[in-house]
């Protein structure tokens, strides 16, 4: 009998367990691309990769959930709301959460629940109608303009469609030198020092595990989980203490999906990094995370740790979810 996707999906987790934002100025909003209406692009198979696909599922699951996660945060957020004009509901409702240093937070639920909606207000690229984003100590929420960018450097975001997220002309080269350029010249970078461009850009793509020539080249010649790596490397260069992973996988094929998750996994554990996942796709963020909150209509109906999932107290909405998979 045909195994399908959906039968991997479910097998996988049993066994382990209307707004566009368009913006390449990172000093603006960090990445270009739509965070919640994305259009999504059929992408070629990466073929870079394809090496460790073989093990790829087995090594993130086993790496999320043997990470210890330290209970210093770095990121608060506490009764966060966003409402549209015209709107029956809030898209973003009550919402509070700690981010840990060292953790991955997964955040899922169904597409319109108000994931976006909330990464867009933790970017500060809307506004929150009221609530609290506290980031290294400080509340971000009420911060505009020279207040507010030093610590644009402090949170990033990797987009749901890598070519959108990419100017088309600029190269590569260019791409992952402009948030740098932007943003990190007054950072002291511990990972990716910078002595030269040059220099800079290939510690970059070694991080990403991509070939150095893919620097001269532009956005349309590369693969889709290419494009992709490339967009991690322009998150994690300048070093930022959170950052927002919103849907990186959904518009990848299935073999750059598991690879591009393994590499997330493997910068978070070699880097320090923090993450908040945001996904429609409850066995990504089963595999990736030490931490689930769901939500339902702009609201958080049901949190847990990873390793609880299957337990019978589980929300009734997060059962559904499981079901699906």
């Amino acid at each position: 009998m045909k195994t399908t996707e959906k039968d991997e999906r479910r097998g996988l987790m049993q066994s382990e367990e209307g707004s566009v934002v368009r913006s390449h100025d990172f000093a603006k909003g960090v990445n270009h691309a739509d965070t919640e209406n994305t259009v999504i692009d059929t992408v070629a198979t990466d073929t870079t990769d394809r090496d460790t696909d073989a093990d790829i599922e087995t090594n993130v699951a086993e790496t999320a959930s043997s990470s210890s996660t330290p209970g210093n945060p770095v990121l608060h957020v506490e009764h966060l709301s966003r409402t549209y004009a015209g709107a029956d509901r809030p898209a973003v409702n009550d919402i509070s959460f700690t981010l840990n240093h060292g953790e991955c937070l997964g955040l899922v639920g169904e597409s319109g629940c108000g994931k976006s909606t909330l990464a867009r207000c933790l970017l500060r690229i809307e506004d929150a109608d009221k609530g609290s984003i506290t980031l290294g100590g400080q509340d971000i929420a009420r911060l505009s303009g020279r207040r507010l960018r030093p610590h644009r450097r402090k949170i990033q975001i990797v987009f749901q469609n890598p070519m959108a997220a990419l100017n088309p002309k600029l190269k590569i080269a260019d791409s992952l030198i402009d948030p740098y350029e932007q943003l990190g010249r007054n950072a002291e970078l511990s990972h990716f020092t910078y002595t030269s461009k040059d220099a800079y850009v290939q510690k970059l793509l070694e991080a990403v595990e991509l070939p150095s020539d893919l620097a001269g080249r532009y956005p349309h010649e590369l693969s889709g989980g290419q494009r992709q790596r490339v967009t991690i490397a322009r998150a994690i260069g300048i070093e930022p203490d959170v950052v927002v992973l919103d849907e990186p996988t959904a518009s990848l094929d299935v073999i750059s999906q598991g690879a591009v998750l393994q590499l997330l996994t493997d910068l978070r554990t070699s880097l320090g990094l923090s993450y908040v996942f945001i996904s429609h796709d409850l066995a990504a963020v089963h595999r990736m995370s030490q931490r689930i909150i769901v939500m339902r209509e702009g609201q958080i109906v049901d949190r847990f740790g990873a390793d609880a999932l299957f337990a019978e107290e589980r929300h009734p909405y997060t059962k559904e979810l499981i079901s699906i998979f």
